[in-house]
């Protein structure tokens, strides 16, 4: 549950509950694993301040992979990411922030992902079944606290005023391979793009549901099958 990630004051007493309330982090000049950099030049105070947060993410995503999110505390991340404790919360007040912005990355890597996909040559159908096999595969051989990291992950999000955010993101990724497939001749005008976006990012969405909260699904075999589903439902062939 996302309330067991706040950080206890008590295991952590350099937090100071009475802080000011925090900024969105979404709107926080920020350069997270694998998201997009900023356009405009960054002065040096801030690029510093980038690579300290950038530091703090990559290091705790290390630690959640390592030990499990409940076991990780912030004395560790802050000593894996070389950062005193004050600095830590000058960034992250809170663990539930860290894990918005890991999200965000997450999501940020999925679309880019998408996006390399939909540049392969090959068919539609055949773009989306190597993107769904990849993300398998590689979750597969993932660390085995992946799955809680991911389950976290889905959960912060989907929070209320990230979630339009998040699934507009993928939403329009997978749109766009969608719209270069009619253009293409290769996928089916019976259907309209958002129809055919949004059966995509569902399936999607359910492999990884299920593979977060199923103990021993077969997350390579079903991604298989729903792509194979996904290219003869989208197909132009009748």
């Amino acid at each position: 549950m996302v309330e067991s990630t706040v950080m206890d004051p008590q295991k952590d007493p350099v937090m100071d509950p009475q802080k000011d309330p925090v900024k969105d982090p979404r709107k926080a000049p920020l350069q997270a694993p694998l998201q997009d950099s900023p356009q405009e030049p960054l002065s040096r105070r801030e690029r510093r301040k980038l690579e300290v947060r950038t530091r703090i993410l990559e290091a705790a995503m290390l630690l959640f992979e390592e030990r499990g999110m409940a076991e990780t505390t912030v004395a560790e991340i802050c000593e894996r990411a070389d950062v005193a404790h004050k600095t830590f919360f000058n960034h992250f007040p809170t663990k539930q922030h860290l894990l918005r912005d890991i999200a965000l990355a997450f999501v940020g890597r999925l679309v880019g992902r998408i996006e390399e996909t939909a540049k392969r040559r090959g068919s539609t159908a055949a773009k989306i079944a190597h993107f769904f096999d990849q993300v398998a595969e590689e979750t597969a051989n993932s660390g085995p606290t992946h799955r809680n990291l991911v389950t976290e992950i889905i959960h912060v999000a989907h929070q209320v005023g990230t979630e339009p955010e998040q699934a507009r993101r993928l939403h329009d990724a997978f749109g766009i391979l969608i719209k270069d497939g009619i253009a293409a001749g290769d996928v089916s005008k019976r259907h309209s793009v958002e129809t055919i976006t949004e059966m995509v990012l569902g399936a999607f969405y359910v492999l990884m549901f299920d593979w977060a909260y199923l103990d021993g699904y077969p997350l390579g075999a079903r991604a298989k099958a729903a792509a194979k589903f996904l290219g003869e439902a989208i197909s132009d062939k009748r």
